[in-house]
Formats: C-alpha cells, sequence, structure tokens
C-alpha cells in the first residue's frame, strides 16, 4: 500500500511537470511553416483548378470577351484573396510571436498543434464561402464557419502568448514581458483576429443583409487596420510616456521652489 502511495504520487508529480518541460523551438517553427505553406498551396490549386473559363464558353456565351467570363467567378477570387490574406497574416503573426520566445514548452507546442489544425480548416472555409455565395440559403451558416475556425486558430495563438507569460523570465524576450517595449501591441496584435472573428459572428447574427462579399472584404481590409493598429497603439504609448514626463517635471519644480523658499516663507 505504502509502495502504490508512492508511485501514484510520483506519476501524480511527473504529469504535473510533463507540459513544462523544454521543447525545441526550431522544430516547432520549422513544423508550422511546412503547415502554413501546405495551405496556401491548397489555396492556389483551389482557385487554379475550377475556376478557369472554358474556352469554347468564353466564345459562345461571352462573345470571346475572357474579362467577362472572369466576372462570373468574381466570388471565388474575392474568397481566395479574403482567405490568402488571413493565412498570410497568421503567419506573419505567429512569426512574430516565436521571434520573442526564448524557450517553447510541451504546452505552448501542444497549443501550437491545436492552432495549426483549425489553420488547416482555412482552405474548407474558402471552399464554403465561395459555393454558398451570392444570396444562397446557407451563405451565413458558411460565413459563421469560417469565423469559428479563425476565431480558434487564432485564439490558441494567443493562448501559446499567455503561456509564456506565465513563466516569462525563461520564455520570453524581455521586449514582450510585462511593461516590455512590445507587450502592448503584441497582445493587441494577437487579439485582433479573435475579436474581428467574433465581431463578424454577431454581425451575421444581427444582420440579414451580411454577405460573404462583406466578409472576404473585411478579411483585406484587416491587414491596414492591422498597421493603423500598430500606429495608434505607437502614438498612445507616446502620449501616456509624454504625460508622465510632465507630471513629473512639475513635481520635481515644485519640490526645487519649496528648497529654495527659506523656512519662515515655508511656514506662511
Amino acid at each position: 500500500g505504502q509502495r502504490g502511495e508512492e508511485g501514484e504520487h510520483h506519476s501524480l508529480e511527473t504529469f504535473t511537470f510533463y507540459l513544462s518541460e523544454p521543447l525545441s523551438k526550431e522544430r516547432v517553427e520549422a513544423f508550422s511553416d511546412g503547415v502554413y505553406a501546405i495551405v496556401a498551396t491548397l489555396l492556389i490549386l483551389d482557385i487554379c483548378e475550377d475556376n478557369v473559363p472554358d474556352p469554347r464558353e468564353v466564345e459562345e456565351k461571352f462573345h470571346g470577351s475572357l474579362l467577362e467570363a472572369l466576372s462570373e467567378y468574381g466570388p471565388n477570387y474575392l474568397a481566395y484573396f479574403g482567405s490568402f490574406v488571413t493565412i498570410g497574416l497568421l503567419w506573419f503573426v505567429h512569426h512574430s510571436l516565436f521571434l520573442y520566445v526564448t524557450k517553447a514548452t510541451r504546452l505552448m507546442g501542444l497549443l501550437n498543434i491545436l492552432s495549426l489544425a483549425f489553420i488547416g480548416g482555412l482552405p474548407l472555409a474558402y471552399q464554403l464561402t465561395s459555393e454558398f455565395a451570392e444570396e444562397s440559403h446557407n451563405e451565413i451558416e458558411a460565413i459563421q464557419v469560417s469565423c469559428v475556425i479563425t476565431f480558434f486558430a487564432s485564439i490558441f495563438q494567443f493562448a501559446i502568448w499567455t503561456t509564456a507569460l506565465l513563466n516569462e523570465e525563461e520564455t520570453l524576450h524581455a521586449f514582450a514581458r510585462y511593461g516590455g517595449k512590445e507587450h502592448a501591441f503584441m497582445f493587441a496584435k494577437l487579439a485582433l483576429y479573435p475579436c474581428v472573428s467574433l465581431g463578424a459572428f454577431f454581425l451575421t447574427c444581427l444582420l440579414s443583409e451580411f454577405s460573404t462579399a462583406i466578409f472576404h472584404l473585411m478579411q483585406i481590409v484587416i491587414p491596414f487596420a492591422f498597421l493603423a493598429l500598430r500606429i495608434l497603439v505607437r502614438i498612445s504609448l507616446t502620449a501616456i510616456k509624454s504625460v508622465m514626463s510632465l507630471s513629473r517635471r512639475k513635481v520635481v519644480l515644485l519640490e526645487e521652489e519649496e528648497a529654495c523658499l527659506s523656512p519662515n516663507e515655508t511656514l506662511s
């Protein structure tokens, strides 16, 4: 009985510290880059295979005008660019995250695999929003599935950073820690896609006019919002620092004025 208790305690202790054991950061980045590359390749193959007009149809239906024939595939091309932008920005956020990670753990690797699992579902989201477009009965449901996939792909990235913050002295660069130079921007960067996907999901529940075209335009506009967010964060941090420096200067000036006053003037 005593040996059984000791063995149980040892197994629990091993399990407790198992997820905090170190993991090769280079292997995590290499595996992640491979998955992102495969997902982007699948998108390119999908758009090139099924969205090219037939030459005979161009001649008969569109009187030889290739541009008019391509206009029928406009929703599919818009879905492709929106999905590719999403993959590109999620890869960029992933790259920025692991740029500040100094040591990966097994828990961070597990969260990264969960994020990549939903990244692999982005070609499915592209096919859904391209097939069920133009006021289809299932158009809203296709957008909601895409929002769910994007949300979980990005929220697990946010969870990786949160896990790294729990032991930031060993796992994060000083710039990304609490109070670091890039901490506020990393928080805003990693929270961008979860907030956008949740916002789009709730918009589909409130607005019946919400369409796949609007959804994909939102995906394409996000990079510009991303740049605007960085500028806004920089301006906000600069403004806060300037206000704090001005308040400190006023305190120093008041102390110097009190020091220059005589004891009688101070009492009066």
